[in-house]
């Protein structure tokens, strides 16, 4: 029933921006079904509705191998939904994201005796709901019942209608998906102009029978632009996918403060041109699933992927160690691995401190003649292999008569000794990529 909650949720907002009084049905009849159903492409599908005729095929309509129907069948079909919705119980039928009242079904739901909400207000606001759900990668939809960013996909709808009337082979059914893309084009200053909304805008692929879709957004994107276009601590998502079954993951916090904070890193530090270039590898290193089982999704569930590798050893082996990269791309990742690495250490007195750390380290591999001592270098890097506190003071104390600047070597040393024991592997690692840099 959550999409009826949303629905209403979205009238009462479009009530105060537009200065209207629309109930569901009111709004269902006379904005959404003429722009979502009654034109030759649906904008979402219509599950096993009235208005689904099972029988036709969208991808040869759109090839033009059988014509798309009529406005009086479509009239059929509306009015048979109208009478269903007025005269039966609510079911997935009828109420998008509703259960089937077969017990059996695999869209059923658990059996119950509490009364649900069954009036026709909630059927109606369940297709407004549904219809603001936002897909990502994963084949899952977010609901958000924060009122500015159903109206911000709200924004986007007609400009679907419009791509999918100019473009002939534009698939429909697609508007989850087409609201992913258009709010992370939405909340891009980059690339987002109010006059010319859908320029730079292309999120389209091509099958091999020339029909056009629309890709999928990843759930990184889609969030990295909320938390810069609202500075709200925290949000709530529902997530959910309906199909042939339904899942429903359910209510799952978002630390928008805890995403925001690597990108707003990257961007201080590396330009932020170069933050766009980066947003891809964030939150690559799990799905959005698993992220989803940390309760809140926040900055690990942003780490991005091979990570790990580098911060934990295995077995009796030394974590991996970083290499110097050898072209644009692996400099992006190098240095976003180093900024997730900042921001799940939450100091940033701590970059200033692993560069300062590492080229005293630097200086103290080398001779006074700037050549390479094969033991100092060798100390050094045990000192950059530990994986824990008792190894690296150990290793730092091997060390320190080859340091030039010991006042502030020490420094530094105590500080690490003193950090939580969870965050020392994520210094040492911050730390080789320091060096490495250098």
């Amino acid at each position: 029933m959550i999409t009826s909650n949303i629905g209403k949720i979205f009238l009462d907002a479009y009530n105060e921006e537009y200065g209207t009084s629309y109930d569901a049905r009111t709004f269902f009849l006379e904005q959404f079904y003429p722009l979502f159903f009654d034109q030759n492409k649906y904008m979402m599908t219509a599950g096993n509705s009235p208005l689904e005729n099972p029988k036709l095929s969208w991808d040869d309509m759109i090839k033009g191998k059988k014509p798309f129907e009529t406005p009086e069948q479509r009239k059929i079909r509306f009015e048979k939904l109208i009478k269903k919705i007025e005269e039966s119980e609510a079911d997935a039928s009828i109420a998008r994201g509703y259960a089937s009242l077969d017990v059996a079904a695999t869209t059923s739901g658990q059996v119950t005796d509490l009364k649900l909400p069954n009036s026709q207000e909630e059927i109606y606001a369940s297709w407004i709901g549904d219809a603001l759900g936002i897909g990502v990668q994963g084949g899952f939809s977010i609901l958000f019942s924060n009122k500015e960013i159903l109206l911000d996909i709200f924004e986007g709808w007609k400009l679907y209608r419009t791509s999918l009337n100019e473009t002939t082979m534009l698939k429909g059914n697609q508007i989850n998906t087409w609201n992913g893309q258009w709010l992370s084009h939405y909340y891009d200053p980059r690339e987002y102009d109010a006059d010319m909304p859908l320029a730079g805008y292309s999120p389209y692929n091509t099958n091999k029978d020339g029909i056009i879709n629309i890709d999928t957004q990843t759930w990184t994107k889609i969030l990295i632009g909320i938390s810069k276009k609202y500075r709200n601590a925290q949000i709530l998502g529902y997530i959910y996918s309906i199909g042939q079954t339904n899942t429903t993951i359910g209510f799952i916090p978002f630390n928008l403060n805890q995403i925001r904070r690597p990108i707003h890193l990257y961007e201080k530090i590396f330009g932020m041109s170069n933050g766009k270039n980066a947003e891809s590898l964030w939150g690559t290193a799990i799905g959005f699933k698993t992220a989803c089982t940390y309760g809140a999704v926040g900055i690990k569930a942003m780490e991005p992927k091979g990570l790990r590798d580098y911060v934990y050893s295995k077995g009796d082996k030394v974590p991996k160690q970083p290499k110097t990269p050898k072209n644009e791309d692996e400099q992006i990742n190098f240095n976003v691995y180093k900024i997730w690495i900042l921001a799940m250490l939450n100091n940033d007195e701590l970059w200033e401190k692993s560069q300062e750390l590492a080229e005293l380290l630097n200086e103290a591999s080398s001779d006074k003649d700037n050549s390479i001592s094969t033991k100092r270098k060798n100390l050094v890097e045990t000192m950059l292999n530990a994986t824990n506190k008792k190894q690296f003071i150990a290793a730092a104390a091997e060390v320190v008569s080859f340091i030039g600047k010991i006042d502030e070597f020490k420094g530094i040393v105590k500080e690490i000794h003193g950090m939580p024991t969870d965050n020392v592997p994520y210094f040492l690692t911050l730390l080789r990529f320091q060096y490495k840099t250098l």
